[in-house]
């Protein structure tokens, strides 16, 4: 196991409904160094915390709970602070994908989903362009 490999800057927002599913990701980022992670369970939260903190990366459940959903959420997070967004969904329908991959995403990832899944999304998405 790679312990260690985040740098300790690395502003996360995870924006899932799921309770034990955001704890499991929130532990997982914690035990690879990512110290700076936030948790928000709704669009509009995730928007809120977004404004606040200002993540450099956010991992968006698609389906949320609420007026505004992930792709949505994600459109306003990516335009007003110019946040990388890597989807994280139990959805492979094609629709759902194609809505969410016309936003642009830095990832996408179908759950369930393993710590090196996680891991490369972090890299790919973080990675200087």
């Amino acid at each position: 196991m790679m312990i260690g490999t985040g740098d300790g800057n690395t502003r996360i927002l995870v924006v899932e409904d799921d309770g034990l599913i955001a704890f499991d990701m929130v532990t997982r980022l914690e035990e690879f160094g990512y110290g700076d992670v936030s948790v928000a369970v709704t669009g509009a939260d995730a928007i809120r915390q977004a404004e606040r903190m200002r993540p450099h990366l956010v991992f968006m459940d698609i389906t949320l709970k609420g007026d505004i959903d992930g792709v949505e959420a994600a459109e306003i997070i990516r335009d007003r602070f110019g946040s990388r967004i890597v989807y994280v969904t139990a959805h492979s329908d094609p629709s759902v994908r194609n809505r969410a991959m016309a936003t642009s995403p830095a990832g996408y990832i179908l759950k369930p989903y393993t710590t090196a899944d996680l891991v490369c999304a972090i890299r790919r998405a973080l990675r200087p362009e």
